[in-house]
């Protein structure tokens, strides 16, 4: 995770990010000071349920979304990092060789694959973000937009033993989806799905039939609750069991029916994160995952 000190919606993605929101009338100052004390607090309640978190701190005034690190690396069980080429300017900012540094550290790193080159040809796969893994399948699920390049996703797939599955989304206002992490989670026995956001009827029943064939509920949510953050979750591993956090937009989203649902599953760990959902993402773009073996 990352602590902001300069947090704001930043204007360099507004232009495809449909669920950024207007900045508070209020001093910059306030805005970012909120958002860091929301940090704090994911940080916090995650610490007690047992959850390790490496927690940094970022100091630069030029990267406005780098609470969300998602999308800029990810990990991968037998020692793999990937790291991403990224749309927006501004973001490749984030990129941090003392957080790589430290995962090599802490835990066993055999290689990175390094995909930003691919920005100087306009080829853009931004992470977690843009696709959302089956880790026991080996499904890459993308939504299309500028930030998933199909080329980078056809590499970052053959790299990783990972099968493609892309499909075209449009929300309400015709836009497609710009994150499919916004869209969609997929926990150990159950998936979240915006469904009406992917257009092609053919392809929403083979994207809900090849979650259901693995044996998980499929919950589908409306456009309403995506805009709400319900599809932008994260199930995390404790040692007393599957947690799914989420925010508090994100839980009073859910009916009670799907809640129920839910619970079967998965303990919910909710947490206050209006600030952060100002920029057009919440709990799971803030958590970028670990997946790698701890040194001894």
């Amino acid at each position: 995770m990352i602590r902001p000190q300069y947090f704001y919606p930043n204007p360099d993605t507004a232009v495809d990010n449909a669920y950024q929101k207007q900045v508070p009338d209020e001093d910059p100052e306030e805005t970012a000071k909120r958002a860091s004390s929301e940090v704090d607090h994911v940080a916090e309640v995650l610490r007690e349920k047992q959850i390790r978190v490496h927690l940094f701190e970022d100091t630069r005034n030029e990267t406005p979304d780098s609470v969300f690190p998602n999308n800029w690396f990810s990990t991968h069980p037998g020692g793999h990092i990937a790291i991403y080429p990224m749309f927006s300017a501004n973001r490749r900012r984030e990129r941090r060789q003392d957080i790589i540094d430290m995962l090599k550290a802490e835990y066993h790193v055999q290689d990175i694959m390094d995909y930003s080159g691919l920005e100087f040809d306009d080829l853009y796969l931004e992470g977690t973000g843009a696709m959302v893994l089956d880790h026991i399948e080996r499904v890459a699920y993308t939504a299309e937009s500028n930030r998933a390049n199909p080329i980078a996703l056809e590499r970052f797939c053959a790299h990783f033993n990972y099968e493609p599955m892309a499909f075209e989304t449009r929300d309400e206002s015709g836009s497609a989806v710009y994150h499919t992490n916004v869209m969609m989670s997929i926990g150990s026995a159950f998936a979240v799905v915006g469904t009406e956001l992917i257009i092609n009827r053919k392809r929403r029943d083979e994207v809900v039939n090849r979650l259901q064939s693995t044996g998980r509920e499929v919950i589908e949510l409306s456009n309403h609750q995506i805009g709400l953050f319900a599809g932008n979750v994260l199930e995390l591993s404790s040692p007393d069991g599957r947690l799914l956090a989420l925010s508090r937009t994100a839980y009073d989203a859910l009916t009670g029916m799907q809640r129920t649902l839910l619970e079967r599953h998965i303990e919910f760990v909710v947490l206050d994160i209006p600030t952060i959902e100002l920029a057009g993402g919440s709990i799971r773009c803030m958590l970028a995952g670990i997946h790698l073996a701890r040194r001894s």
